[in-house]
């Protein structure tokens, strides 16, 4: 069966309400309470979104993020109590695509899950090959030498913005507001983005060749990295 929310949370409770009202709202949501039953819920379903607590009982949710990504792409939103900072750049670094403190609105956090779906559920004409890199808006496919490479949604998004513009001088204004879709979105989170598609695409990251740095102005995809 296929879910528009998966809520893993071992907050038995606060997960169940927050499907209830999700399904209230249109948003179809499942829940489970560990990593475990989260291996067994994609043998048989899938899900566009994912609500994943750090704090689980048989394991974390950074290591579980970990193990996702090597399968799917889907927006993974960490969702926790915990309020470091270096919580926040784990959760970014490993495959998240946005980090929700705890507690939370009900309401506000709705919200926030359908405009993630309605982000990721468009596609733009933004399909790009040169031999080395090939983009696939349609299936969200991203190779690099005829190897598959594994994106987050939001990577996926951030590249395709990239493309869309290529050749274009992007501040980091535009696109927290069209990326993130939040103009207060922070300098820290975009880097982290950027780091991570350099390291999945460039031949030597440190050296971009596709993603370039306009010092003061933004970044530039250049199609020129193969």
């Amino acid at each position: 069966m296929k879910y528009n929310c998966l809520i893993v949370d071992d907050e038995k409770v606060l997960a169940d309400s927050t499907a209830e009202y999700f399904n209230l709202f249109g948003v179809s949501a499942a829940v489970v309470n560990s990593v475990c039953d989260c291996r067994k819920f994609f043998k048989n379903n899938s899900t566009e979104l994912i609500l994943l607590d750090i704090n689980l009982d048989d394991g974390n949710g950074f290591d579980l993020c970990k193990e996702l990504r090597e399968n799917t792409n889907v927006p993974i939103l960490f969702v926790s109590a915990r309020t470091s900072d270096d919580d926040k750049i784990v959760a970014l670094n490993i495959g998240g695509d946005d980090y929700i403190q705890k507690p939370y609105s009900l309401g506000v956090l709705l919200a926030k899950v359908k405009a993630v779906l309605k982000r990721y559920g468009q596609n733009t004409d933004t399909n790009y090959s040169d031999g080395y890199l090939a983009v696939n808006t349609q299936s969200k496919e991203v190779g690099v030498n005829n190897v598959a490479v594994k994106l987050t949604a939001l990577e996926f998004k951030l590249l395709s913005y990239l493309i869309e513009n290529k050749g274009k001088v992007i501040s980091k204004q535009e696109l927290f507001e069209n990326v993130w879709e939040d103009k207060f979105t922070g300098d820290g989170t975009l880097n982290v983005h950027i780091r991570r598609l350099r390291e999945a695409i460039e031949r030597n990251p440190n050296e971009p060749k596709y993603i370039v740095t306009v010092w003061g102005d933004g970044y530039k995809f250049t199609g020129e990295g193969q």
